[in-house]
């Protein structure tokens, strides 16, 4: 009796290699502040918002990171994604451009919540690298009420603007949501529905913004995907070391800042304290 193969889809190239020339990598964040049309947002020149983003930009790079999300959690309340008007695209768009050429690193972009579409369209045309979509295949209820899996209207979208190179990151059992919808199917079969939706990358997170994945997690989701896989949230010098043991890539934000809260600026020690335990696990 012959096992069931691991992949459930066609073969393709590691991505994480592939966009940033090695594994083990390293993803700061950037949390943008308020943007146009967010509740927050109290009128402030564009030019401030996006001299923001690259004077973070500027600070992961000297510190040593591999690449960059750029994110809109300054539009806390998050908005469904047919609520996300067109102001949000474009000013994602407009900073995420200037972040590429400021930084010369390669670039992701993350919609919130869930805008898959909005951050393909930002990724055309930013010249982006990669999206982040926190639920890709199936449904759950988040924090903003029930989120559809995007998938096959992402993926049509993408194929149409000729943007098959920009690579999906994609989380499974996705952070600040229940999964009752899904309670029947095991972390495992979640990893697998996301490869056979043609993700690139399954991205394992914890609870909420900055809760780590647990190592139990980690393991089970990279046992249901040929994909690489990341850790997209509470990642710190002391857990990196047993987290790369499994993953090819980190995403990392919240313990990068000052004080380690989200909403301040990256905190140059902070960072280097991290990286070194980054050159340790590589070694």
């Amino acid at each position: 009796m012959t096992s069931q193969p691991k992949s459930i889809y066609r073969a393709k190239p590691n991505a994480i290699q592939e966009i940033f020339g090695r594994r083990k990598t390293v993803i700061g964040v950037i949390h943008s502040l308020p943007l146009p049309g967010s509740p927050n947002y109290d009128g402030e020149p564009m030019e401030d918002v996006v001299a923001f983003a690259v004077a973070e930009a500027g600070r992961y790079k000297v510190g040593g990171v591999d690449g960059l999300i750029v994110e809109n959690h300054g539009d806390i309340p998050f908005a469904k994604p047919d609520c996300l008007g067109p102001e949000t695209a474009a000013a994602m768009a407009v900073m995420t451009d200037a972040v590429r050429r400021h930084s010369g690193l390669p670039i992701g972009v993350n919609v919130l919540a869930n805008g898959a579409v909005q951050a393909l369209a930002v990724a055309k045309a930013a010249g982006a690298a990669f999206v982040r979509v926190n639920q890709w295949s199936n449904a759950y209820v988040a924090n903003e009420g029930l989120i559809d899996g995007p998938a096959g209207e992402a993926a049509r979208y993408r194929a149409w603007l000729r943007a098959k190179s920009v690579r999906i990151f994609a989380d499974v059992h996705v952070k600040h949501g229940a999964h009752a919808i899904t309670g029947d199917r095991t972390i495992t079969e979640l990893a697998r529905d996301n490869e056979f939706f043609d993700a690139d990358v399954a991205i394992a997170t914890g609870q909420r913004t900055g809760d780590s994945a647990t190592m139990d997690e980690l393991q089970t989701i990279a046992s249901g995907t040929s994909l690489p896989v990341a850790v997209g949230s509470g990642v710190t010098p002391d857990n990196i070391g047993d987290i790369f043991t499994v993953a090819d890539a980190v995403i990392v934000a919240s313990y990068l800042k000052h004080e380690g809260a989200w909403w301040n600026p990256v905190d140059p020690d902070r960072l280097q304290v991290f990286m070194q335990a980054v050159k340790k696990a590589r070694s």
